[in-house]
């Protein structure tokens, strides 16, 4: 039976393409639909949160998901990555670095923030390393003209930032956290600040002025918010 993007709680974008904000921390994750192929823009905060995607998504889609992108090594975006199972993994260059050596860390902020800690057991020990290591742009052909852009824009808000644009009218940019909308970007011990400013310009030149800007918390946006955040970062952290 056909399902909407709306019944299940995600908002559609364009055909084919939509996000879900996600309880909790209140985390965006996008699904870009193909021809037998389905793109999932980060995975939630738990393998059980991830398991609900991926039944949400094989609903949307009809199939399976097949592709996942991670936006950043934080655990909302990718402590449900084990439920993608059979899924290509893609990321920027050095998250295997930091799952395999710094998930203590991401256990212990996960746990920080609210995550129950047997959650974060579960999700830390079953946590696979991305098989694809995006360091430039790297296009996925999903199949009837359809295509996404995976760009390594970072450092920014961590040292491994990765964006995703999907080609179309509009044009839509994944954001990850480089991009919030419902409050101040959070600047943790693993941001870049010096070069976060830099980011945002390459994500403003990814997408251009008409594009839909989807930041990793909160509303969708334009480039002119995403132009003011630029610059607020640029004030906050003494960097032009």
């Amino acid at each position: 039976m056909t399902v909407t993007w709306e019944e299940l709680g995600w908002e559609r974008l364009a055909p084919g393409v939509g996000r879900c904000r996600l309880p909790g921390w209140d985390c965006t994750v996008g699904l870009v639909l193909g021809a037998g192929t389905a793109l999932m823009v980060d995975a939630g905060s738990s393998p059980a949160e991830g398991g609900r995607l991926r039944a949400a998504a094989q609903r949307l889609a009809g199939h399976d998901v097949t592709h996942l992108a991670l936006t950043h090594p934080h655990f909302d975006h990718v402590f449900g990555t084990a439920a993608f199972t059979g899924a290509e993994t893609y990321a920027a260059v050095g998250i295997d670095a930091v799952f395999a050596y710094e998930r203590e860390e991401l256990r212990q902020d996960a746990v920080r923030n609210g995550l129950p800690a047997p959650d974060a057991d579960e999700a830390v020990a079953a946590l696979p390393s991305p098989r694809h290591l995006v360091s430039g742009e790297w296009t996925l052909d999903l199949g009837d003209g359809r295509q996404a852009l995976l760009a390594n824009v970072g450092p920014g808000h961590t040292a491994h930032d990765l964006a995703v644009l999907v080609p179309g009218t509009p044009e839509i940019v994944f954001c990850g956290d480089l991009v919030e909308e419902s409050g101040e970007p959070q600047a943790g011990p693993d941001a870049v600040p010096s070069r976060w400013p830099d980011a945002l310009d390459r994500l403003l030149a990814l997408g251009g002025e008409d594009a839909l800007y989807v930041p990793g918390h909160g509303a969708v946006v334009d480039a002119a918010f995403v132009r003011r955040q630029r610059d607020a970062l640029a004030a906050r952290f003494g960097v032009s």
